[in-house]
């Protein structure tokens, strides 16, 4: 039974050779430059080859919430034809070089329609998409700022494709946005797990060296049967 993700990647790995032989373009996105820009509708969709990209939607009052990643052997945004306004507020940086395919909609549409394999994988992915959302709204919203953390690093260690699943690549500032907590409490309850031996923190990462303890923290519904 699948748990929720915040780390997509290899999803489409077995259609790289298929996505070459369609109509495309090439390009690498530096760090720090926007796969997705501030005010900008869906235009391309991508196939990430290398890199990390995160996406994060935008309240008008600039506070920003970290939505998920996106790395190696994954479609970035999807497939649809009807435009959003939400996707104005959408704002997707690469955290390092990002190699891409670049497809135009309407092209990805179309390859969307004529491959059985490609639709099935884009409904699998929108399936994850959504299990992630309703799993936010449903349950940590009921969940104070500790559990939240514990419920993220674990949920991180099981999915983020790391060959070191005990390495999590989020800062204490990540973590705060991705759970919509201030950085104030975001701190405290690394500091609790770092005190327990449960966590290592580093500059930019996170160590877990007793996972049986975090697992012992996490909520129910974060947890796979």
């Amino acid at each position: 039974m699948n748990i929720p993700r915040y780390y997509f990647s290899g999803e489409f790995a077995e259609l790289y050779e298929y996505f070459l032989s369609q109509p495309h373009t090439t390009r690498t996105f530096r760090k720090n430059e926007y796969l997705w820009g501030p005010g900008k509708l869906l235009e391309k969709v991508y196939y990430i080859q290398s890199g990390i990209a995160q996406t994060v939607v935008e309240h008008e009052n600039g506070f920003q919430k970290i939505l998920h990643f996106h790395s190696r052997g994954t479609i970035y945004p999807g497939c649809h034809q009807t435009s959003f306004k939400i996707e104005r507020s959408i704002l997707t940086k690469a955290l390092s070089d990002v190699d891409t395919l670049v497809f135009s909609r309407e092209d990805f549409y179309r390859m969307f329609k004529e491959n059985s394999r490609l639709n099935s994988l884009c409904l699998e992915q929108y399936a994850a998409y959504i299990n992630l959302l309703i799993y936010e709204a449903a349950h940590q919203e009921y969940n104070h700022s500790f559990i939240k953390l514990c419920n993220l690093l674990y949920l991180f260690s099981q999915n983020s494709h790391s060959q070191d699943a005990c390495k999590i690549n989020l800062t204490q500032e990540n973590i705060a946005d991705i759970l919509t907590i201030n950085r104030v409490n975001a701190a405290k309850s690394l500091s609790r797990l770092r005190d327990e031996g449960i966590i290592i923190s580093h500059r930019k990462w996170i160590e877990i060296r007793d996972l049986p303890a975090l697992k012992g923290y996490c909520s129910m519904e974060t947890l796979s049967e």
